[in-house]
């Protein structure tokens, strides 16, 4: 099924997803990688304010290529997201309301998305320069001493991703 979403994401937008459904997000998401996860991680560690609200965010694995001259990004294709496995089952038990790369997921990150009635969609890896265009705008909220892998808040239009695991803990991968 196709669908079209603004982000961030309700509980019953996640709730309403399946395995396999195309999704057409607008609105606003941040990136984040494996630095801007680990710095996040030992802020909470310290009893510290994440720098950005999650609470039913999107996060997309993705570290951007410098911007071309009249745009507002260059190309940005998703990283694997098994980096991130090890820090997604907390920032999903803070609120975050799903994620956005491309591979597999442990099974701590699927039983994350059950508990916390979130997603994680797939974007097709390979295609940074198609994905950029739907990306309207792009600014660095946190950590800009890590460049690439800042945390980057994006306005986004028709982003196109895939349900991989849904909230029901559908795996995509595990059917095909």
């Amino acid at each position: 099924m196709t669908k079209y979403l603004t982000a961030p994401l309700s509980k019953e937008d996640c709730a309403d997803l399946r395995i396999g459904d195309y999704v057409y997000l607008t609105g606003t998401m941040y990136t984040a990688r494996d630095a801007a996860h680990k710095r996040m991680i030992e802020t909470l560690d310290r009893g510290e304010e994440l720098p950005v609200d999650i609470k039913g965010q999107l996060i997309y694995y993705m570290g951007p290529s410098p911007a071309r001259e009249g745009r507002p990004i260059g190309s940005a294709g998703p990283t694997t997201a098994g980096r991130m496995d090890k820090y997604a089952p907390t920032l999903l038990d803070l609120g975050l309301g799903g994620m956005i790369g491309k591979g597999k997921r442990t099974q701590a990150v699927s039983d994350a998305i059950v508990r916390n009635n979130s997603v994680y969609f797939a974007a097709v890896g390979g295609a940074g320069a198609l994905l950029s265009k739907s990306i309207t705008a792009s600014e660095v909220v946190a950590y800009d001493d890590l460049g690439t892998e800042a945390i980057r808040k994006l306005t986004v239009e028709n982003f196109p991703v895939i349900v991989v695991i849904d909230s029901k803990g559908d795996n995509l991968y595990a059917t095909i």
